[in-house]
């Protein structure tokens, strides 16, 4: 009987084994299924009012009703939107901290000295969701009256001013490209915030207007602003009749400012792909991108390896950059 005896403890204990070998599987699978168990914070590194925060509390609202838990906008402004992004990297990476960027997150690793955080290797990338193109324009009673004459103005013996949305923002990045681009000169201003700075172009403090799209349609459907070209790819649905910079002859230029969602390292897969999810199908609903377009963006969607790899190589692009013209602002 000793040789059944040990035949059955065998079995037994390859039963045991077996049922073992299945449970992180099915540990993983319930906590995806039971997530969220209590209010989600969205950290925004902005402060409330712009346009990243409007974006966060539309989202928000959505994934609050979708998920049966609150979810919470905490905005954590500050350099350049680092002090946020080094309290969701230092986070508890269970899907309940979430970051919400846009593409200055790419940028803060080429003109910051030091990081508290490896933008790589710290987060887990859930979805890109929205875009918004830059816009560059001038004031109406400018002498530029087109983006040649802005050309031959940055060749000049006295090139124009340019404002952006501060140091290290994609505004900035989009007029130092320009300007190596198109081997041109223009003197960059810097401002605290996207408002002040087309506010200074309309007093003529500052000669051109680097500025977001959302933020630049209101003064152009008035008249006192002129655009001169879209800093994207393609041109903008919103503005179909403004050329790309390099439509207009400088090849190659494309900068986007793109939006998204991630989440610490780490952090479970099933609880990401949850939250990919359940954002794309807020973004599809006709009302939230009635309310997006109304605020001056694209939608768009991705998987998180989609998002993962446009932060990745967005960072390595303005790396190279940043050091091809020596750039750092801090």
């Amino acid at each position: 009987m000793r040789p059944l005896s040990v035949v059955s403890s065998l079995a037994s204990l390859l039963f045991v084994a077996g049922s073992l070998g299945t449970l992180p599987g099915r540990a993983e699978a319930n906590i995806a299924s039971t997530f969220p168990q209590k209010p989600i914070r969205v950290v925004v590194t902005f402060p409330a009012g712009g346009g990243t925060d409007s974006l966060a509390r539309l989202i928000g609202n959505d994934l609050s009703k979708s998920l049966g838990q609150p979810v919470v906008v905490d905005n954590r402004p500050g350099a350049s939107g680092n002090i946020g992004a080094e309290f969701v990297a230092k986070s508890p990476a269970d899907g309940y901290t979430l970051l919400i960027v846009n593409s200055s997150f790419a940028i803060n690793p080429s003109v910051f000295r030091k990081l508290q955080f490896n933008p790589k290797s710290d987060f887990s990338a859930v979805i890109t969701f929205a875009s918004v193109p830059s816009v560059i324009a001038v004031p109406s009673q400018s002498k530029i009256r087109t983006f040649s004459d802005l050309l031959a103005a940055g060749k000049s013996a006295s090139p124009p001013s340019y404002a952006s949305c501060g140091n290290g923002t994609p505004q900035h990045l989009a007029g130092e490209l320009l300007k190596v681009s198109a081997k041109m000169e223009m003197l960059h201003v810097p401002y605290k915030g996207c408002a002040p700075a087309i506010a200074d172009v309309l007093g003529n403090q500052a000669d051109v207007s680097v500025n977001t799209l959302t933020n630049t349609i209101p003064y152009l459907k008035s008249n006192k602003l002129r655009a001169l070209a879209v800093t994207s790819k393609a041109r903008s649905p919103f503005l179909p009749d403004v050329p790309t910079v390099s439509e207009l002859g400088v090849a190659g230029y494309d900068v986007d400012q793109w939006f998204g969602i991630l989440a610490p390292a780490h952090t479970p897969p099933e609880i990401v792909q949850k939250l990919n999810a359940e954002i794309a199908r807020a973004i599809a609903k006709p009302e939230i991108k009635a309310s997006l377009t109304q605020l001056g963006f694209a939608t768009t969607t991705s998987t998180p390896a989609e998002f993962q790899k446009l932060v990745t190589a967005d960072i390595d692009r303005w790396q190279k950059f940043a050091t091809k013209i020596n750039l750092l602002v801090d």
